[in-house]
């Protein structure tokens, strides 16, 4: 030895601090915590691990039977931080079923101060009993007391209070968190930490007294697409009943010559991802059956929107080997990103991900033409298109099933993009859709909104609406129906009286002084009067202020006597202007008739009376006259544009009854085995 380093006047000393560095407050969650005990287990060749949750009693019991620990394993081993098992060849695999340990850098046993403010450790090895109690308190005393190479000392259990067997029990109490997770929350988080949970590893975890498998990951039966990594990762396929599409990739990572096992899948609905409070949109790295990094895809500068759909797992287990460097960061959760194992796979992630995204896309966009096509509306629109159409309309219907999941939000865009489809099509540029990505699917609606023609396709929607008005006014009028009836539809569709008048606008103190004002002289009117007409109402629109008055059909009346009564509500309503100080705003007054004005029966008598009612600011309206007019001018329109009209019944046949893409819900599969 040097004798100068024999010599030295200086020394390292480590002081009890460090534990607060290492792993007092190494996780956050009672899952996480849990994940290194049952490591631990398996470590120590465990078949059998019973968690028992003790909600009333706030105590968590871990109970194992491996292998055991006596004193000079609890000294050397458990309770000496930092011990690394695998500096011993004899330790690298264990004894019993050879298995690669998952501890690596001695600090996992800390983490169950995380949850826990007391922890009771008993064991048994080859029939000897040992047992000790770590508190939290005296721990942290300790460190508080700045005593440099300082040493805690467990208090002693006597081994006739341990009722074990063999094997190991952890007894936590005094817990620092509340045990609110449900049972089956922990089941599940503990499920998705491991993948060598499993009869064929000889591997059963219990929480309660009920087996976790790989079924507790509650995931599989959304997978609608799924890859796995070589022959051995089949089983994970098979785990996913509803899959649609399975693909075997190569497992070879080929710049470092390692394999990896796992699967990568895509759901149907992205918010089949969203799980309580964890977030399956990611794929999580397993290293030696155990996890060691959260989330892989997160490293990755992916906007794709097939990233929304992903989940998956990939092991790794050559990112821990006995003879090179731990790759693992402190706190265990994570790989460090520089080391080049790591590098070399995430180059072999990148080139599957956008492996799968291509493939992804051609299966999204073939289902999405086959359900659009399930609507019949649809499919008879898209019987009437060129194959060379039909092509680029089914590529439309896939970027709608890639972009959105809502069934209302694909009927609306299925809509406009039929609509813009059709526009594009009358002027031969439908090569403008097939630059819209899906990611910018939603500029559907900015190229629908600006192409010339659109206009006159979306008059045309008014027109079909608008005749339908036309036809119910049309039945009441021959079934003869009540005035009120007639009056009703008539006021709620102005524009049948004038095309400017496409809604009245609302102004009730306006209203009320002007209903009040006719309250008045309705209480004037005589029988005859009262009896002649059937009601008179006051409304605004295009910036006029207008009253409407109703005969009834079967009464005739001259001009005379419809300026004569009109006069009054005209007097009555400028009243109310001059009070508003709006006595400049134009008044007009329509009156609706069954029959011809009795005036009209003599020569020239039509023009006279239209000269005499005009003078007043009166026009008179006949029902048939204004159902014919406005139903020949519609028409005209209708007549003439044929092709766009069949546009609009697959538009109107989508509103009424077209179910787009309807999500699919599959329960969830029980049992299951390790992968």
């Amino acid at each position: 030895m040097d004798n100068s380093v024999q010599d030295s006047p200086y020394r390292m000393t480590l002081g009890l601090n460090v534990l607060n560095h290492l792993g007092l407050n190494l996780y956050s969650n009672i899952p996480a915590v849990l994940s290194e005990v049952v490591a631990n287990a398996w470590d120590a060749d465990a078949e059998n691990v019973d968690v028992e949750i003790d909600k009333g009693n706030s105590r968590i019991v871990i109970t194992d039977d491996g292998h055991g620990m006596n004193e000079q394993d609890i000294n050397g081993k458990y309770l000496y931080v930092g011990y690394r098992k695998r500096d011993n060849p004899d330790e690298r695999i264990t004894p019993k079923w050879g298995r690669l340990p998952m501890g690596r850098k001695g600090i996992g046993k800390l983490s169950l101060f995380s949850i826990a403010r007391l922890v009771e450790v008993h064991t048994v090895k080859d029939g000897v009993k040992s047992g000790f109690v770590m508190r939290l308190e005296k721990i942290q005393e300790k460190i508080t007391n700045h005593n440099r190479g300082d040493i805690y000392n467990p208090e002693p259990i006597d081994p006739s209070g341990i009722r074990i067997d063999r094997g190991t029990q952890i007894i936590l109490t005094d817990l620092k968190k509340t045990l609110h997770q449900a049972i089956p929350a922990l089941r599940k988080r503990l499920a998705r930490r491991f993948s060598v949970i499993g009869e064929d590893q000889h591997f059963a975890v219990r929480i309660n007294g009920d087996k976790v498998g790989i079924a507790d990951r509650d995931y599989f039966h959304k997978v609608q697409h799924i890859w796995f990594y070589g022959e051995k990762s089949r089983a994970y396929s098979e785990q996913a009943p509803d899959a649609e599409h399975r693909e075997l990739r190569p497992a070879e990572i080929p710049d470092i010559a390692e394999q990896v096992h796992g699967w990568i899948g895509t759901v149907k609905v992205s918010g089949d991802l969203k799980d309580e409070d964890d977030n399956l949109n990611k794929i999580v790295l397993m290293v030696r059956g155990k996890l060691a990094q959260e989330d892989v895809l997160e490293d990755f500068n992916e906007g794709g929107i097939y990233t929304k759909y992903l989940i998956g797992e990939i092991n790794a287990d050559f990112l821990d080997l006995d003879n090179k460097d731990d790759i693992a960061t402190s706190s265990r959760q994570k790989i460090i990103e520089d080391d080049p194992r790591y590098q070399a796979l995430k180059k072999f992630v990148y080139i599957e991900l956008k492996h799968i995204q291509n493939s992804w896309s051609g299966l999204r966009d073939k289902e999405g033409t086959i359900k659009a096509l399930e609507v019949p509306a649809i499919k008879d629109w898209f019987r009437g298109l060129s194959k060379d159409d039909r092509k680029r309309a089914g590529a439309i219907f896939g970027k709608i099933n890639r972009a959105v999941d809502s069934p209302e939000d694909k009927k609306r865009l299925m809509k406009y993009s039929v609509l813009a489809f059709e526009s594009l099509r009358y002027k031969g540029n439908l090569d403008a859709l097939e630059r819209i990505s899906p990611e910018n699917l939603e500029a559907l609606v900015e190229i629908f909104e600006s192409l010339d023609d659109i206009e006159a396709t979306l008059y045309h929607q008014i027109v079909r609406e608008r005749i339908e008005v036309i036809k119910i006014l049309q039945e009441k009028v021959e079934e003869n129906a009540r005035e009120k009836a007639v009056q009703q539809h008539l006021f709620t569709h102005l524009w049948l009286l004038d095309p400017s008048w496409e809604r009245a606008t609302e102004t009730p103190r306006m209203e009320q002084s002007v209903a009040k004002e006719f309250a008045g002289i309705d209480a004037n009117l005589t029988d005859e009067e009262r009896e002649g007409r059937v009601d008179i109402r006051y409304t605004t629109t295009s910036g006029k202020h207008v009253i409407v008055e109703l005969k009834r059909a079967g009464r005739r009346v001259s001009s005379s006597e419809i300026v004569n009564q009109v006069s009054k509500y005209r007097n009555a309503l400028r009243k109310v202007l001059r009070e508003a100080s709006k006595s400049n705003e134009p008044i007009e007054v329509v009156c609706v008739v069954g029959r011809e004005l009795v005036d009209w029966d003599e020569e020239n008598g039509r023009e006279e009376s239209a000269e005499m009612l005009a003078a007043k600011g009166v026009r008179v309206v006949m029902y048939q006259e204004l159902i014919d007019n406005a139903y020949r001018a519609y028409k005209r329109f209708l007549e003439k544009s044929q092709e766009t009209g069949r546009v609009f019944n697959l538009i109107k046949s989508l509103d009424e009854d077209g179910v787009l893409f309807e999500p699919r819900f599959a329960p969830a599969q029980d049992g299951g085995l390790r992968i």
